[in-house]
Formats: structure tokens, sequence, C-alpha cells
């Protein structure tokens, strides 16, 4: 089977301990976690793991059905990329001294929709939003021409292309089958 990159979204309340139990079941199958972000989610009191890993899709669904069985976890679902809208966000600290020198800081700033954050007589730092490539790329291109001092990516966030978050589908499902089974 060929491997590809998967987004696995996992809900759950906002729990010790829930991390650790879902980096296991990756852990225990040999999948390398890609990259890792939590925050709230739309929904209140709910919170969303967007997880990136590389595997096949036998994996991935054994995967997600593991992460379900976990008590804490009220959903958990996997993407490709075709179906997510993602981003990443990546800072790069740059010697103003090198790159005022090379007279390309406002070429690059353009040429990769860049913001500049902090701006001293040491170094600049810029902030880059973007697909992995995207940010790579930008970090390639300073490296070869200027250097960096620093570098930090956060891991990716995501939402579907689904009008919808998928939780709000199964948790209508669920009140709707409780609802019947009261009647």
């Amino acid at each position: 089977m060929e491997k590809k990159l998967y987004t696995v979204t996992v809900f759950s309340e906002n729990q010790v301990g829930l991390l650790n139990q879902i980096t296991i079941i990756f852990t225990r199958r040999s999948i390398n976690i890609e990259t890792l972000s939590v925050s709230p989610s739309a929904l209140p009191g709910i919170h969303k793991f967007t997880i990136t890993c590389y595997t096949d899709k036998d994996m991935i669904v054994k995967v997600v059905k593991q992460i379900d069985k976990r008590i804490d976890v009220l959903k958990s679902y996997y993407n490709v990329d075709e179906e997510l809208v993602h981003q990443e966000i990546a800072l790069y600290k740059i010697s103003s001294k090198k790159i005022l020198a090379r007279g390309i800081m406002e070429d690059l700033i353009r040429k990769h929709n860049m913001q500049v954050l902090e701006l001293n007589e040491h170094y600049v730092v810029f902030q880059k939003t973007g697909h992995h490539a995207e940010t790579q790329a930008l970090f390639d291109e300073l490296q070869t021409s200027t250097g960096v001092l620093q570098f930090i990516r956060s891991g990716r966030v995501a939402i579907t292309k689904s009008k919808i978050e998928r939780l709000s589908d199964m948790l209508a499902y669920m009140e709707e089958k409780q609802k019947q089974q009261s009647k």
C-alpha cells in the first residue's frame, strides 16, 4: 500500500492525559507524528486535536478506530489534503545586517507574502503562513541567501471543506436517536 499524508482530527473534552493516550496509539503502530496542534473547537467545551502522519489507508483506519475507543474521545476522523483547508505558520529570525546589506528584504516580503513581526539592529523576524512546501521553500531560500538564526514552524491547523464541523453532524444524529428512543 502507498503511504501518504493523512490528517487525523480528534474531538474531545479537555482531559488531562488524553494526548498521551492518543500518541501511544501512533507509537505502538510505529507511525511517526509529523505535526500536532490542539485548540478549542467552534463547539463550546470541545477541543480539537489535529495530527498529521504518513501511513497507508488500512493503517490510518485502524488508528482512528483505536482513538475512537478512548473513553474521553467524542469522535475522530481522518482526511487527505484535498478534503481540507489547511495552513501552518512559520517564524524566521534573520540577521538584520545580512538582509539589509543584500537589499533583498522588500523583494522577499512581496515574493513570499510574509510579514515583519520584529525589526531591530540585530535581527528581523518574519512570519509566513502557508502550506508546508511554501514555508519550507522560504526557509531554503533564506538559509542559502542570508542564513537563518532561528526557525520554528507550527503544526497544521485544518478545517474540512464540508459546510459544518463533522462532529456537529454526529452530535445531532445522537440527539435525534435519543429522542426516538425516549418515545
